[in-house]
């Protein structure tokens, strides 16, 4: 008995703090966190201390023992409601509210538990007596009904806050929402987030558990989306989604975008890359380094699980896979340009597009203008790849006939290894991304220069429309761009710059302690920490003025432990697949 006095006096002093210091003085829903917490030890102090303690009433003891169940519930509540406003609140306050909360409800599961029928009867043999001499419900009709119904309220609402604490700190449900991850998981596919080792935080503040897990290079892991912001606004915002969310078993979705569009958050993706290190990714290999080993390695294990070519799983993996973004074509194609890519002798296409501009100049029509004025007979649009491709035949002819075609001509095949040394350097830009995207961008031009030469031998020779389509070099090299702009537009999936870049002064950059790198297992179908949310028209290479363009979203990042969520290394759903994924079979 003395104990049962003991918990219910410090519950009651501890909610008392707890509702000081739920205190707002800001002018939005914050301040309705201290009535909140007010209102509910008054309850409690009016159940535990007067009605139990003083009076012995033990007629209502279910609706007592109630009040200390629904204790720990309405203070989350009053504690997210406090940090649900415009400003957050101070570390020191987060810290002091969680370790409060957390005593507070520990003790009055402790109340929960002596005051259970069984154990009343001998905690105090007088109170035992008038419990088992209570006469039994007798209820009727419309009353039993609707205490009927009550029961199921209760009931659900025990289980919706019982949820939200679980969600917290022991586990997440999460749902596939895309293909980024086949053939590890599928569209649909339901896994179990562990979050507990993962340093949960109480909701809204930075007040936690302290992690107690650190994670390797092949884990799967759920985590916040560093593309969206993290203000205030948007943070409540998403809690009640994933309130939400967990409540209707992941079947609504009301995380939204301020074009209404549900966000890709949280992400699933498998971690590639950890602390203290530099990456690079080249023809679809990881390559990794560290200041101790500062050569680019290949990582092997990141073959075990990048998917490229998805033509070669069973039947039955591909039927549930909604889209194969290659065909095994396109892939074999994909191999055939970094292949020429490779062989490629920079000095022999320097030599080549000196002699495609001497031939083009021959047949030139045009006079000569200002190197200014030549230069801009094409904009930034004209060099998109695609473009430049599909307008071949208009660019030849304009360029044949035009003042200073010839010249820009000319630039556009010499410029980018006039007055330079790329001819001499092992790697152009000094790493291997950079060195095969100038490369990629010398075999663009040659397939250009071949075509408008051989359109400009054409025509001068009297040929017709039909002629000069039919041209078996013209052809060739148009095959092969279509396969070269097929390549390049889908580079960013292949392939990935130094990354993090190096400082200014030269010296190498590293993951910083604590942050990861992540990528989708479908590599070619996978919006992960490689991109951003948004393209520009860039470049191919910075090592030419007039390089050839194309449309990218390459913007690597990194995520910092604080936003991973936890491991997703459980399938409950569907059944048939249950278990612990792997991505080898």
């Amino acid at each position: 008995m003395k104990k049962l006095t003991v918990c219910i006096y410090i519950n009651i002093v501890l909610s008392v703090l707890f509702s000081i210091l739920s205190l707002s003085f800001h002018a939005d829903i914050s301040l309705l966190a201290f009535p909140l917490a007010a209102v509910f030890t008054a309850i409690l102090f009016y159940s535990g201390n007067i009605q139990l303690l003083k009076k012995s009433n033990l007629r209502h003891l279910t609706a007592i023992r109630r009040v200390f169940q629904y204790e720990p519930f309405v203070f989350i509540s009053a504690f997210v409601i406090q940090r649900s406003g415009n400003r957050g609140m101070p570390f020191a306050l987060d810290i002091m509210c969680a370790l409060v909360w957390t005593v507070t409800m520990l003790i009055s599961f402790y109340i929960q538990h002596i005051l259970s029928e069984k154990r009343i009867v001998s905690l105090n043999e007088e109170w035992g007596a008038l419990v088992q001499n209570f006469p039994k419900s007798s209820l009727h009709g419309a009353a039993a009904v609707l205490r009927e119904i009550l029961e199921w309220v209760d009931a659900l609402i025990q289980a919706v806050f019982t949820i939200i604490l679980l969600n917290i700190f022991l586990f997440q449900l999460y749902e596939i929402p895309s293909e980024s991850m086949v053939p590890t998981f599928l569209v649909k596919d339901r896994v179990v987030v562990f979050k507990t080792l993962a340093g949960p935080k109480f909701p809204l503040s930075q007040a936690g558990i302290p992690y107690i897990q650190d994670y390797k290079r092949g884990d799967i892991v759920v985590f916040r989306n560093p593309h969206y912001g993290n203000d205030r606004k948007s943070e409540v915002k998403t809690f009640f989604s994933q309130f939400i969310y967990m409540c209707s078993l992941t079947l609504l979705k009301t995380n939204t975008d301020e074009n209404g569009e549900i966000k890709a958050d949280p992400l699933v993706k498998r971690i590639v890359g950890t602390e203290g290190e530099q990456l690079v990714m080249l023809d679809g290999n990881l390559y990794s380094r560290t200041r101790a080993n500062p050569e680019f390695k290949v990582v092997e294990d990141d073959k075990k699980w990048a998917a490229w070519n998805l033509n070669g799983l069973s039947s039955e993996t591909k039927n549930k896979i909604e889209w194969i973004p290659m065909s095994e074509s396109d892939y074999d194609s994909t191999l055939y340009i970094e292949s020429e890519r490779r062989a490629l002798d920079l000095k022999s296409a320097a030599a080549e597009c000196e002699r495609l501009s001497a031939q083009f100049a021959s047949f030139a029509k045009g006079g000569t203008v200002s190197a200014e004025i030549a230069a801009g007979l094409l904009n930034s649009a004209d060099l998109f790849i695609y473009n430049l491709f599909s307008s071949v035949n208009t660019h030849a002819l304009n360029l044949l006939t035009v003042d200073g075609g010839a010249q820009w001509f000319d630039m556009f095949m010499n410029g980018w290894h006039k007055n330079s040394s790329v001819l001499d350097a092992f790697l152009v830009g000094g790493d291997m991304y950079s060195d095969a995207c100038f490369r990629l961008n010398v075999m663009a031009k040659l397939a250009f220069g071949r075509i408008v030469v051989e359109t400009a031998r054409l025509v001068e020779s009297g040929a017709s429309s039909s002629e000069v389509a039919a041209s078996p070099v013209r052809m060739e090299q148009l095959v092969f761009a279509q396969a070269l702009n097929d390549y390049i537009l889908r580079m960013d999936q292949r392939n990935m710059p130094v990354f993090p870049p190096n400082n200014s002064d030269g010296t190498m950059a590293v993951i910083p302690a604590k942050s990861y790198m992540m990528m989708g297992d479908n590599r070619y179908n996978s919006l992960d920490m490689r991109h951003s949310y948004k393209q520009a028209l860039v470049n191919v290479t910075a090592y030419d003025p007039l390089s050839i363009r194309y449309y990218s979203n390459m913007a690597p990042q990194y995520v910092e432990r604080d936003r991973i969520l936890g491991k997703a290394s459980f399938r409950f759903w569907p059944l048939n697949r249950i278990g612990i994924p792997d991505s080898r079979k």
